[in-house]
Parts: structure tokens; sequence; C-alpha cells
């Protein structure tokens, strides 16, 4: 869940940082309406806004953003009187007014830390602009894949979403089970390769104290947990056969019984799943089970990879970038038309995923406020290969001097870990203080007429994680 916080005076953010940060949750801090928009624009269902208002001016300029980017997620409005700004309010923005001071405004933070259910979101309707909670695109596969989704939503069968990694199935799920009947439930995800095969049983099922060694006491599996909510199984056609034949059991009988008990227990759950393999070829090839597919696949939602939807990456560009401008207080106005060619025709064959991790290093990595093609710091077929983990640091030939191998891969870690000096040294097994030194000799060097070609790093900010925390 990512909290977005717009208080000019930063007093919640302050709070919040103490609040909030350690219950893993990601805070983004504004100070100002203008770059509200485009983060609204691509959030999710799950996320919370945080506004404190303090003339009618500001007000006016919040709901208008949220008329325009029919935010979806939980509002609250911090006021200085709650009673007039509650009876003002326009009947189409739902939110809950709290009147400031340092007693309630903790009281908020704390019901978020704690994961007290919030007031439902708002189902809405979005095929007509470019965001459908938090999924980006005009294009024609796009618009299906949107009303594909508000079809499902509306009833209760089983939804089968596929397509390749990195597409944004588990958005596409969380926009099914928020503008769904179960959106006041639970929405429990399960990763089948995440979860090695001999836990994979307990923890779909649970299991019973004393049903296997370490077994010390009773757990509930996610079937349980979602009871009355939403269960998405992500990468399905990854199960075991033996879990492919428990699991069709539980969806014909809607029951299960935990391992080690003998209890039949009853769930009520609507059950999500995606693949990045199609499902039928998988069934053709013998590794996923007929009787089970034709009981998960009941509405199947196909998700086209950026390939085939090239005329939404203008658009995806652009809300990324100011995403990550935002949180990383840049004052990026756009991109050069050069570096959108490039981008453009680039292959990303990891997909969404790969071009918002490539442009998050990119704003990184920006000395102006104008996005060019020497900030992208890309090759056209190196940092392909890092598709859905990010990309890779820059290619090293042959025949390259030794100090030069090292600083491409110093530099190159340095962009995974996003500007983060401490986690860039862990991962290179230095100290902090010896990557500093590295970083100021490659400026040095870089000032005095290095290689054009190489990336910057006098544009790295000292405090890139100042506003934007993320514990956990």
């Amino acid at each position: 869940m990512q909290v977005v916080i717009l208080d000019p005076m930063r007093e919640i953010f302050r709070r919040a940082e103490a609040i909030l940060a350690p219950a893993g949750m990601e805070i983004i801090s504004l100070t100002s309406v203008r770059p509200l928009p485009a983060l609204l624009a691509v959030a999710t269902a799950e996320d919370v806004l945080i506004v404190r208002v303090s003339h009618a001016d500001d007000a006016a300029a919040i709901t208008k953003c949220l008329e325009d980017t029919m935010f979806s997620g939980t509002t609250f409005v911090i006021v200085d009187d709650a009673a007039p700004a509650r009876a003002d309010r326009p009947p189409q923005i739902s939110a809950e007014y709290v009147e400031y001071s340092p007693t309630r405004v903790d009281a908020l933070l704390h019901r978020l830390s704690a994961g007290e259910s919030l007031p439902a979101p708002r189902p809405s309707a979005r095929r007509e602009h470019a965001t459908f909670h938090g999924l980006v695109g005009r294009s024609k596969q796009m618009l299906d894949v949107f009303a594909r989704i508000e079809k499902a939503a509306a009833g209760d069968a089983n939804v089968c979403i596929y397509g390749e990694s990195g597409t944004g199935k588990e958005l596409i799920a969380r926009a099914i089970h928020a503008i769904s009947d179960r959106r006041t439930g639970p929405l429990v995800t399960f990763d089948c390769t995440a979860v090695p095969e001999g836990l994979a049983e307990s923890q779909l099922f649970g299991h019973v104290r004393g049903a296997f060694t370490g077994a010390i006491e009773h757990r509930e599996g996610v079937f349980s947990q979602a009871d009355k909510g939403t269960l998405f199984i992500d990468e399905l056609c990854e199960l075991s056969p033996p879990l492919q034949s428990k699991l069709l059991r539980v969806i014909q009988s809607r029951e299960f019984v935990k391992v080690g008990g003998t209890k039949p227990i009853s769930t009520n759950i609507r059950l999500v799943t995606a693949t990045n393999k199609d499902p039928k070829k998988a069934v053709d090839a013998g590794m996923f089970r007929a009787d089970l597919y034709y009981r998960v696949a009941v509405v199947m939602i196909r998700v086209p990879p950026l390939r085939e939807r090239r005329e939404d990456i203008p658009m995806l560009i652009e809300h990324f970038l100011a995403r990550y401008a935002a949180a990383y207080k840049k004052p990026i106005r756009g991109v050069q038309p050069s570096a959108m060619e490039r981008m453009m025709s680039l292959p990303w064959p990891g997909n969404v995923r790969q071009l918002e991790n490539f442009l998050a290093q990119a704003v990184v990595l920006v000395d102006g406020d104008m996005l060019t093609e020497r900030d992208l710091f890309v090759d056209d077929t190196a940092p392909m290969a890092g598709a859905g983990t990010g990309l890779s640091a820059a290619p090293v030939e042959a025949g390259l001097p030794l100090r030069e191998v090292e600083r491409r891969h110093i530099l190159g870690t340095l962009q995974q870990a996003q500007g983060n000096r401490t986690e860039a040294a862990k991962q290179l097994g230095i100290s902090v203080r010896c990557l500093q030194y590295k970083l100021k000799a490659y400026s040095q060097a870089a000032k005095g007429g290095a290689d054009d070609a190489s990336p910057s790093i006098s544009a790295l900010p000292s405090a890139l994680t100042q506003d934007r925390i993320v514990a956990g």
C-alpha cells in the first residue's frame, strides 16, 4: 500500500515517517497540488491519500484532481474545522474528514499502521480514460482489457489472466477485486513460484499442530484468509500435479481440509488466477489438468505484451516520469523527441515492468529538466537481457582497462539500487566510505572530459530516499 501525503507544512509526513514506515508502508510526501494528478492517475484502489486543506482554493484544486483522475483509493482530508468542510464537500468525492490536531492525526496514522478496515473504495469505470486502477493505456487492446475487467467484476465467476511477465496481471486481479461486490473483503495473493513445493499445501490450506516436523501451532492457509473476499493465485501453471488435483476438489466442493486435519472447512472465495503461459497450450502439452483448466478459466483475460501496443508507450513514459520525478524531487518537464523515439524503438521484452524500472533509473541519473538520450544510459540489446528484473549494468567490452570495468560495474550496481549508496556498497562488498571515494573520483574525471557516453554520477541526489520511505 502506498500513502500519498499532501501537506505544505510537512507536519503530517514527519508523523507518518515515525508511524507508518516501520509497518512497511511506502510514503510519498508532497507540498503542492501540482504533482498530485500524475500520482493519483497510476494509483491503485489500495492506496491512501491524506491531504491537509487550509484554503478554499486548495480544496477546489484537490476536488478537481480527484474528479479528473477518478482516484478509487481511500481519501482523508485534514482540516482546521471539519464541520464546514464536510457540509460543503461535493457528493461525488468520497472522503473521511478529520479535524487537525496532533492527537487526531496520530490516531489516523495508527489506524493505517494497524491495517484496520478502511472505507470501501468507490467503484469506477474509466474505460474512456487513460488509466484504470493503475493500468495505463488507450490502445484498442487495453480498452478491450478494461471492458473485460468490468464484465468479469460484475459477476462472481472464476477468472484466469494470462500474458507475459511484466504486463500487469496482478494489477488486473486487484482491479477486478476493487470494483466487485467483494471489495470490502480481503484480497489474498499466493505466488506458486515463491513457495517451496513441500510447503505449498500448508500455505494453501493451512495445517494443524503436529501435522509435520516444525508444525508447532495451528496455521490458517490462504483459502481461510480470503474467505468472503478474493484469492489471487499467481503463476498457476507452476503448481505441481498433486496440488492441481487438490485445488480442483476445493473449487468443485468449496471445502478443504488442513494438512494433518480431518474436518472439512467451507470457503467462500472468488478465485482469480494468472499465468505467464497460455493455459490451453499447457493442457495440450500435458503440463496442466484439463478439468482444472475448465474450472479456473470461466472468464479468460489475455494481457497484450508492450510490443503489441506501442502506441501506449508515450503515455506510460509520461505517467512513470511524473511518478518518479515527484518521488525523487526531480524537476523533469518531459522527454526530448530523440529520447522518446529511442524508447519507442526498443523491444522491451520485460514489458511494462521493465519500462518502469528503466524510467526510475533514468530519473535518478538525469541532470537537467528534460530526459535526453544521454540520460537513458541504455544499449539497444544489453539492458534487455535483464528483462523482468530491471535493467542490467552497462555492457563491458573485451579489452577494457580493469579500472574502467570496475567503474562500469560500480555505476551499474548503483543504478540497480536506485541511488541508495548503502545498499550499493553492501552489494559490492565494500564500505560506504570507499564507494563515496570512488564516486567522487569518477565525478572529477567526468568534469575533466571523460567519455561522454558514460553516465554522469553527479546527478545522483545525496538524499534520494529522503521523502520516499520503504520499510520492511
